[in-house]
């Protein structure tokens, strides 16, 4: 199923996560799914990215002060239950935000089951950029997210 993932960048300092989840919970919105890394590892894709490109995004110096600053920040990629009241949220709070289009699925948790899942990703020749999820207890379902380079196949795919 495809869903909206909400990417954000937070200050990476104690009671910032409480903040968001009381954000959230005040509003009447769940938080789905949580993954959460620090931004100086994401500065630093950019900044390879950036030598890889012909085109540069921003100078060498730019990219060196953002990988100085980034380690004061967390990148967060969260699914809620609702998005668009998320959105809404975080634009009047002043965070950083971003949306994505990802795939959320519910998987038995039992062994193989992830195997199955991420085999027909590859049978269909779609890269997986990034996978998160966990279960809480071996009787119940997972959520697993995973991003796809190729949202619309995948979307196809996993209805």
């Amino acid at each position: 199923m495809v869903r909206t993932e909400i990417s954000l960048f937070m200050k990476n300092a104690p009671g910032e996560l409480g903040k968001l989840a009381t954000l959230f919970g005040s509003a009447g919105i769940n938080i789905d799914a949580l993954t959460i890394q620090d931004a100086s590892a994401y500065v630093q894709q950019l900044f390879k990215a950036r030598g890889k490109s012909l085109k540069r995004i921003a100078s060498a110096a730019s990219y060196n002060s953002m990988r100085k600053d980034s380690v004061e920040f967390a990148l967060v990629r969260i699914l809620v239950s609702d998005t668009d009241k998320a959105v809404d949220l975080l634009s009047q709070n002043d965070y950083i935000f971003d949306i994505l289009p990802v795939i959320a699925l519910e998987i038995e948790n039992k062994p193989g089951e992830m195997a199955k899942v991420t085999t027909k990703f590859g049978e269909e020749g779609i890269n997986i950029n990034y996978v998160y999820g966990s279960a809480s207890s071996s009787d119940e379902k997972y959520l697993f997210v995973f991003c796809p380079a190729d949202i619309e196949l995948a979307g196809k795919i996993f209805l």
